[in-house]
């Protein structure tokens, strides 16, 4: 077969097929928008850890490392980049019934002008095609830095990585959640926030390995708190 599939490819598998799992729970008649969170957030965890695992491996050859590269990319599109996006566009369907789920306000989508069906569908669009610009320039300048620079490690990103995702969306749906209200509209204010930033020239700062184990946290209990609501509060 072609390919790779040793352990440093692993986690990068994993997160692909979570996200594509994601999306499809959460687009199906059966599923429910958020399902798509909990799979967006192991997402997250996997990317957090996929390059410190592929560098432990001392004796990957160059094309090893190319094609680590590019799995790594076209993963995070499908996961940070259409995956929420397809989250917005399935809670706008608000006239599926989730008898199993909490009963969350959705926006009536049926009872909006077109207008506003359009402007909601471009967003989501737009923020995919965000996150694919992103991936793809920093792809390309990754490549000329390894040339020129040697490897080392950048202090600064430029524009907001799209791992971001993993927790600020998230976060809305426990604001969503706790507040009781429709926030559907919410949810797409920030996709297009969130993909301005992805190509904004706004410079932040890498997050040390303390930082890092800081939003896994953070991801943990939101996760914890997603599954709480999901399970034990249902049956209250």
């Amino acid at each position: 077969m072609i390919g790779y599939y040793d352990y440093t490819v692993v986690l990068t598998y994993l997160s692909m097929l979570s996200a594509t799992t994601g999306i499809m729970l959460c687009l199906n008649d059966i599923g429910h928008p958020y399902l798509g969170m909990f799979f967006l957030m192991f997402c997250g965890l996997c990317d957090a850890f996929d390059g410190k695992v592929a560098r432990t491996k001392k004796n990957r050859t160059e094309q090893m490392k190319q094609f680590g590269i590019q799995i790594d990319s076209l993963s995070d599109l499908v996961a940070f980049g259409v995956l929420p996006a397809c989250i917005g566009i399935a809670m706008l369907r608000s006239s599926i019934e989730f008898s199993i789920f909490p009963d969350f306000k959705f926006l009536h989508l049926a009872d909006k002008s077109t207008v506003i069906k359009i402007v909601l569908t471009v967003i989501a669009v737009f923020y995919a095609l965000a996150a694919m610009i992103r991936l793809a320039y920093f792809n390309v300048l990754e490549e000329e830095r390894q040339k020129t620079e040697g490897g080392g490690v950048n202090k600064t990103y430029i524009g907001l990585p799209v791992t971001s995702s993993a927790l600020v969306f998230p976060t809305i749906l426990l604001i969503h959640i706790f507040c009781n209200a429709d926030l559907t509209l919410l949810y797409f204010v920030f996709l297009a926030i969130v993909g301005f930033l992805f190509v904004s020239q706004i410079q932040f700062k890498k997050p040390t390995m303390k930082g890092i184990l800081i939003m896994i946290s953070i991801g943990l209990v939101e996760a914890a708190a997603l599954a709480w609501i999901f399970i034990v509060m249902k049956k209250q």
